[in-house]
């Protein structure tokens, strides 16, 4: 990231996976082509049901995995979804992979451990931490750097997943 945008950020506990999907559901429903959104939890946490979750409410109707091997996976939907995982390589590897192309493309773009690309992800983006807890919940702290995503984690303060579907 070249500069550092002041950010705002929501914490949702998810309790089932349906609640997951509200938010997921909550973000697909708002993403315009460029939407950026990075995941980073442990290994289990839900980053690949969420970006399932994302999927579908995009419109992707074909079966949706983690691309772990693949680094990159594209789908259709209503607008094209780009589902990454990092997680198996380094960051100059990673900027070798023309990711401007996505970042900045026609679709909507999903970042698993995007932590490991820090400098290679564009300052205005929606930065998802999953955290399991100790009741076996999930704890999603979203944090909206720019003006898009800053508006996406006050609407999610004001009125929750559920209110504005």
């Amino acid at each position: 990231m070249s500069e550092r945008l002041p950010a705002l950020s929501y914490t949702f506990i998810s309790k089932s996976l349906e609640d997951t999907d509200q938010l997921a559901a909550f973000l697909a429903k708002r993403s315009v082509p460029g939407t950026i959104i990075t995941l980073d939890g442990d290994l289990g946490a839900g980053k690949t049901h969420f970006s399932k979750s994302f999927a579908r409410y995009l419109g992707v109707t074909a079966l949706v995995n983690s691309p772990t091997f693949t680094i990159i996976k594209e789908y259709e939907g209503h607008m094209p979804f780009y589902h990454m995982d990092v997680y198996r390589i380094s960051e100059d590897e990673a900027a070798d992979l023309g990711l401007d192309e996505y970042f900045y493309g026609q679709g909507a773009t999903l970042v698993e451990w995007a932590s490991i690309i820090p400098d290679l992800v564009p300052a205005q983006h929606l930065k998802i931490e999953i955290t399991v807890n100790e009741d076996d919940t999930r704890k999603f702290i979203c944090t909206g750097y720019g003006e898009l995503y800053s508006a996406w984690c006050n609407e999610l303060i004001q009125n929750g997943v559920s209110d504005n579907q």
